[in-house]
Order: structure tokens, then C-alpha cells, then sequence
């Protein structure tokens, strides 16, 4: 599916491109991001840039990088996966890194951009996610841009050798409807 760009008061969601590849290498490298994402690590540069280079052909998932609009760096990435669910839903995924850039409010805005793109544009009309239990910077974002607990996975992720709690939430058209 076509990546969209949109654009929001200080972030630009717009598509990957290969030159991409080393930044978002080295982002999910760092171990203060990737503790609270579902990838196998090390990220090799081959493979994202062969993850790139898939979204041109992708037709369930819309997927873009959030840059910063005043110059540009790429600070993570967004999107909707699973987008031919016949229920019209589909699951969201984020990451911004490293630490120094997170409490700045980036993620607040790529997920009401992105959520709204998904709601506006796809008519969707439930968007969902997981997230780890011990998230709670992630956990009070979602929270804020909209999204509602809807129940607890218990030890359904692992990180390292121990397992931990899976918090599923999300937020329906018509509830985003009404925030706006």
C-alpha cells in the first residue's frame, strides 16, 4: 500500500526510503528501545534494508518514518499492520528512539497522525495494540491521544529470560470521532 505523508505541527510522517536503513539500524540496536518491541536482535543493515525495500509491495500494512519537520532526522517509524481484517481494524506499532528522544511528545503526535490516517483515509474502525505492562511511558501516551484498556495478556511476552504482562488496548472511530 502507498505510504501517505502527512504532517503534523512538528513532525513529518512520510515514507522509508533505503537511505533510512543505517539510522533505523542503529535505533533498534540501542537496548532502551528495543526491550519493549517483539523484534529477534541484532538488526542487521541488510535486513532493513530489505524490510524498506518489502513496504514498496506491501498491501496489508502501511508503515512510514517520523522525522522531525524543522531538519529532518529520522526519529522512528509508525504504522497499521493486518489492514485486511474484514472487520475493518487494524493493529498499531511505534517506535521513536533513542531516550533522548522520548517525553518530547513525538509519539503522542505520529499516533494521532497515523490513528487518524488510518480512521480518515482506510475506514477503520477499531485501531489496537499491545503493550508491555511495565511501559508506562507508553501505556500514559496511548492513553492520551485516546486508546482504552481492554484487557491483560498475562506473560505473554518475554524479555530476556522472564516473562511479562501484555496490556491490550484500543479505540474505536467513533470514540476518536468524539475526542476531536
Amino acid at each position: 500500500m502507498f505510504p501517505p505523508r502527512l504532517e503534523g505541527p512538528r513532525l513529518l510522517l512520510r515514507p522509508l526510503v533505503a537511505a533510512d536503513a543505517p539510522r533505523l539500524t542503529a535505533i533498534l540496536d540501542d537496548p532502551a528501545v528495543h526491550r519493549n518491541l517483539r523484534l529477534e536482535r541484532p538488526i542487521s543493515l541488510a535486513a532493513e534494508r530489505e524490510f524498506i525495500t518489502a513496504l514498496a509491495r506491501a498491501t496489508e500494512e502501511v508503515v512510514v518514518g517520523i522525522a522531525a519537520r524543522d531538519d529532518g532526522r529520522l526519529l522512528g517509524v509508525t504504522g497499521l499492520h493486518q489492514l485486511a481484517d474484514p472487520a475493518r481494524q487494524a493493529e498499531f506499532g511505534i517506535f521513536i528512539g533513542g531516550p533522548e528522544e522520548w517525553g518530547k511528545g513525538h509519539g503522542q503526535e505520529a499516533t494521532r497522525l497515523i490513528v487518524g490516517y488510518g480512521f480518515d483515509a482506510l475506514r477503520l474502525n477499531r485501531v489496537w495494540l499491545h503493550v508491555h505492562a511495565d511501559n508506562a511511558r507508553g501505556i500514559h501516551a496511548y492513553e492520551r491521544v485516546g486508546f482504552r484498556r481492554e484487557g491483560v495478556l498475562r506473560q505473554a511476552a518475554l524479555r530476556g529470560d522472564r516473562f511479562v504482562d501484555v496490556i491490550a488496548m484500543a479505540v474505536l472511530r467513533e470514540e476518536w470521532r468524539a475526542r476531536r
